[in-house]
């Protein structure tokens, strides 16, 4: 097996999708709003269980079993301090393994077979749950390699990979409102 290395210093970013190179785009208002306020509480809860790092943007190396090891960005990752311990953690910038958790924001640009195929390679490559955010529908798809299911409005965003994680979905869509004066 080979392995398609990106280089890690261009911005945007840069992906192996799909057999070709595709750069991440400069996330707009509604991406960073919902990558901000999902890479914020999954933070919060991986502090406060000292369960592993969030990132966002974050340098992977994910390598599924029988395939090329290839050059993955995830808007937001978590990696537990069970797959990789804190010592090495924090001697590597850039994992070879695929994070326990991935976030993606869809952006206008993406192209539904690209996003069909990281989240396949996550999944295969040991990533435990896949969280793609639709911005323009207000909704999260919850996949792994059960299915999928679909998370909107007030119902929580949750998963058995990170126990007691918890947010309403509506919470990555809506502005914070200025307070009364």
């Amino acid at each position: 097996m080979h392995e398609i290395i990106l280089p890690d210093n261009v911005k945007p970013a840069l992906e192996w999708v799909n057999n070709r190179i595709l750069q991440k785009v400069s996330p707009k208002r509604k991406h960073a709003l919902a990558q901000s306020r999902f890479a914020s509480a999954l933070s919060t809860w991986a502090d406060a269980g000292g369960y592993g790092m969030v990132g966002t943007e974050w340098h992977f190396q994910v390598q599924p079993v029988g395939e090329i090891s290839r050059t993955l960005v995830p808007d937001i990752a978590f990696l537990s301090y069970s797959r990789m311990p804190v010592e090495e953690l924090e001697t590597t910038d850039i994992p070879r393994i695929a994070p326990d958790v991935v976030v993606e924001i869809r952006s206008p640009d993406d192209h539904e077979e690209d996003i069909q195929e990281k989240v396949r390679v996550y999944l295969k490559a040991s990533t435990s749950v896949v969280f793609l955010v639709d911005t323009d529908r207000k909704i999260v798809t919850v996949r792994d390699r059960h299915g999928s299911r679909v998370v909107s409005n007030a119902e929580p965003v949750t998963h058995e990979a990170v126990p007691g994680f918890s947010m309403e979905a509506n919470t990555l869509f809506e502005l914070p409102r200025p307070r009364p004066k």
